[in-house]
């Protein structure tokens, strides 16, 4: 996406984080690269979920420390609001917890892998042949979860991996979910190789070493696929419609 491809007229995409210091990264960036602002709601921070995403060009929920199974109120609304971009047909997209409680919205299960496995650190990916016939997939992804989810009834599978079969999926038109991270800035995997430093250590995961190597070996890649789902789930839709 480049300055010339940028339309300033576009509606904001709805950005759902989980806190108070948490950042779209450069899917952030792109969008408003694109001609997109951003409308930032933090609902753990009592921030509301608009009852219409009329005004919105989509929406997307990012990832978080807690868990789609928690009991907290706001996990809950987040859970149930997500009737409104399916109802509405707007295009949605949840990355980690958020496909989880896109997941946990269409009936699914999320769950830890039933031999305690983690993915923390960098894994390989593997297309569909649906997912193939749509684009180009990174091989390789960064992940960073301790649970993972079923394919909802109705959706398709468009990419899995080893230990967590289903890693990408699409339901109807225009509502998708990834497991893996595509979102972080070099800095943003500074500060969560620091701050998640204690989770190393659990059955799969990668030392942080790891991370920041992985991070010079295949980031490219993934940065260009982004930028190609990204144009794919938000700029077609708002060029043809």
């Amino acid at each position: 996406m480049t300055p010339d491809e940028q339309t300033p007229s576009l509606p904001p995409v709805l950005i759902v984080l989980h806190q108070a210091t948490s950042s779209p990264g450069r899917v952030g960036q792109l969008l408003q690269q694109a001609g997109f602002s951003l409308d930032i709601r933090r609902p753990v921070l009592g921030d509301p979920l608009p009852k219409t995403l009329r005004a919105h060009s989509g929406a997307i929920v990012f990832g978080g420390p807690p868990s789609a199974n928690d009991q907290d109120e706001y996990i809950r609304r987040e859970i149930d609001w997500l009737s409104v971009p399916l109802k509405e047909n707007s295009p949605f997209l949840g990355i980690c917890l958020g496909a989880q409680m896109l997941v946990r919205h269409l009936g699914g299960l999320v769950a830890p892998h039933g031999d305690g496995l983690t993915e923390i650190g960098w894994y390989p990916l593997k297309a569909t042949e649906r997912g193939k016939s749509i684009m180009t997939w990174p091989k390789m992804v960064y992940q960073f979860h301790l649970e993972g989810f079923d394919l909802p009834q109705g959706a398709e599978l468009l990419a899995g991996s080893e230990n967590y079969p289903n890693q990408a999926f699409r339901y109807g038109e225009n509502a998708w979910g990834i497991q893996f991270h595509a979102e972080l800035t070099r800095a943003m995997m500074h500060r969560w190789v620091v701050h998640g430093a204690h989770r190393f250590s659990l059955p799969g995961a990668q030392p942080g070493r790891a991370h920041l190597q992985g991070r010079f070996d295949y980031d490219a890649p993934l940065r260009n696929w982004v930028e190609s789902f990204i144009r794919l789930i938000f700029l077609h839709r708002s060029q043809n419609g």
